[in-house]
């Protein structure tokens, strides 16, 4: 009896060694495959461009607000 417990502890043992490798080797596969990827490099170009575009809609914004607020006060003399 005490013969089949250790065969059997081995097996579990075993089968659970393997999926732990089997695991760690696609965790690893997939982390390379995420830093090939060009997705980060796309992201930060899509970020410079919108931050231009917020800049560039603001600066838009506060000349309107100048000019409005200049015909108002030319108005008001």
């Amino acid at each position: 009896m005490n013969l089949a417990l250790i065969h059997n502890r081995l097996h579990i043992k075993t089968f659970w060694e393997k999926r732990i490798d089997t695991q760690s080797r696609h965790e690893d596969s997939e982390e390379q495959r995420k830093n090939q990827s060009a997705l980060n490099k796309l992201r930060g170009e899509w970020l410079v461009r919108l931050e231009s575009r917020t800049k560039h809609l603001k600066n838009l914004n506060d000349n309107y607000m100048r000019k409005v607020k200049t015909e108002k006060s030319a108005d008001q003399t």
